[in-house]
């Protein structure tokens, strides 16, 4: 297992709750997949540096976890595939 970060942009035109549940809905996603010590640092609605799909504001959600390969592959298709999750990326972090 190596340790990823995540970050993730939901459309700010979600309530509170569906963006909550969109949040714990991608970790449990990740801890069905084998992934440990997952840290959640939501950054709340921010401004965009360039306009997404005539969106000019985001969710931004971080996570800092110790993932296998197979919940980094589950997580980058379900985020291409989820129509609130405008942008993400994965990186590989590795302590050194």
């Amino acid at each position: 297992m190596r340790k990823y970060d995540i970050m993730y942009i939901i459309r700010p035109t979600l309530e509170l709750e569906q963006k909550k549940a969109l949040v714990e809905e991608m970790n449990v996603l990740l801890n069905s997949k084998g992934a440990e010590s997952i840290k959640t640092n939501e950054w709340g609605t921010r401004e965009l540096a360039y306009e997404i799909n005539d969106l000019r504001k985001g969710y931004y959600v971080v996570l800092e976890a110790m993932l296998p390969i197979e919940a980094v592959n589950e997580f980058d298709r379900v985020a291409k595939i989820k129509e609130n999750i405008i942008r993400h990326i994965i990186v590989s972090r590795e302590d050194r």
